[in-house]
């Protein structure tokens, strides 16, 4: 799950309308990223995953943006 989460994590950052989508459809997106349909337990770790991952990411970089600043 984890290497799943790292690759979808790579191509939702780097396109910008696959962000959007992601946003607003999580589940389908990462389906039809991966090209299956995962059991629900499954996608909703790999969703829950990438959400972290990216929220992680807005909260460092906003942070190291803010330094700059000053």
């Amino acid at each position: 799950i984890r290497k799943s989460i790292e690759e979808l994590i790579g191509k939702i950052t780097s396109d910008q309308a696959l962000r959007d989508r992601f946003t607003k459809d999580p589940v389908a997106t990462v389906e039809e990223l991966l090209g299956v349909e995962l059991p629900e337990e499954h996608i909703n770790q790999i969703v829950d995953g990438i959400k972290a991952k990216l929220s992680l990411d807005k909260l460092g970089l906003d942070k190291i943006g803010g330094l700059f600043k000053k």
